[in-house]
């Protein structure tokens, strides 16, 4: 659940926040659901041998209809010091089995975890990190700021972290993104993510299920006050996968030129690579793999046309 991971854009994975719950089409094939549901097993006993429940007990199950999430969502506490103990400085994506500002999780526990982020704790030396956070829900990351720039409580580390993000200035080890699938989700997120205070905002277009104009954006926000400094591009993978047409990939891709901002194709998708694998030779598979295509999820960059062999980080 935490560690290293093949996330392409990444290093290591955190998940200090377990539970989630869907909400919008970019949610109906999640890794993140399914894995939670495969290790959320009740305990039960077969007359030999006792199996006790998995980490995500209580936080997912299989249904009929496949994995659900409950709906529950909770800190883990013992999470919280993880990377405090990967001394070498990491890109580090924040809940990539949850979302971090899910309306069910107190701010006073979401700012635990930015305590931790911003490399404030008092009990432990934090190395020097960058934190990658992408959510869905950007009206409650907005109103999470909201409610640390009046927070007028007793807690130390929720001041030393108000102190942080609003005298000084937003913590350059924090990048905040929020995905989103098509135009609809783009024209409701972006806005919100331009209005939350941040030293680095990013844009993830994955699961991307339909074309997506950045131009509203583009305009004055990209390059400036309130920019936006990376984008990154994904088709869907796994069961179910639903396609992604290459032309809004290279949209994205040439808009972000355009504009002078870092861009990151990560996969083509499991569509793509399913395609890829059927029209090769008849030995199928065995050449695919050979390939790279054998992933099933289109991330080998050797077999992808040449225009969308982008990674670039921003700066």
């Amino acid at each position: 659940m935490s560690g290293k991971t093949n996330i392409e854009w990444t290093d290591m994975t955190w998940n200090p926040v377990r539970g989630c719950s869907r909400v919008s089409e970019g949610c109906r094939n999640c890794y993140a659901e399914r894995y939670a549901a495969r290790f959320s097993r009740d305990a039960f006993r077969d007359g030999r041998d006792h199996w006790p429940a998995g980490p995500f007990q209580g936080f997912a199950r299989n249904t009929v209809n496949g994995p659900r999430w409950t709906g529950k969502v909770a800190l883990i506490p013992e999470k919280l010091d993880e990377p405090l103990r990967w001394r070498k400085p990491r890109r580090v994506f924040v809940n990539s089995m949850s979302d971090l500002f899910h309306e069910s999780l107190p701010f006073e526990d979401i700012a635990q975890v930015f305590h931790v982020m911003t490399g404030e704790c008092d009990y432990k030396p934090s190395p020097d990190h960058t934190y990658q956070i992408l959510t869905k829900r950007p009206r409650v990351m907005l109103d999470f700021f909201e409610w640390l720039r009046n927070y007028r409580g007793d807690e130390a580390y929720i001041f030393a972290l108000q102190t942080l993000w609003f005298h000084d200035a937003p913590s350059k080890r924090v990048h905040l993104g929020v995905s989103v699938e098509d135009q609809a989700t783009a024209d409701e997120r972006i806005p919100l993510l331009l209005q939350t205070p941040a030293a680095m905002r990013f844009v993830s277009l994955e699961p991307l299920l339909g074309p997506v104009d950045l131009r509203l954006w583009r305009q004055g926000h990209f390059n400036g006050e309130r920019a936006i400094g990376w984008i990154i591009v994904g088709g869907e993978s796994g069961p179910g996968a639903r396609p992604m047409d290459l032309e809004w990939a290279r949209s994205a891709v040439r808009q972000a030129k355009e504009a002078g901002v870092a861009c990151f194709v990560k996969q083509l998708g499991s569509h793509w690579a399913r395609n890829r694998i059927v029209q090769m030779s008849v030995r199928g598979r065995i050449v695919a793999r050979r390939m790279g295509v054998g992933d099933m999820k289109g991330g080998s960059m050797a077999v992808w046309p040449e225009d969308l062999r982008v990674r670039e980080f921003p700066r």
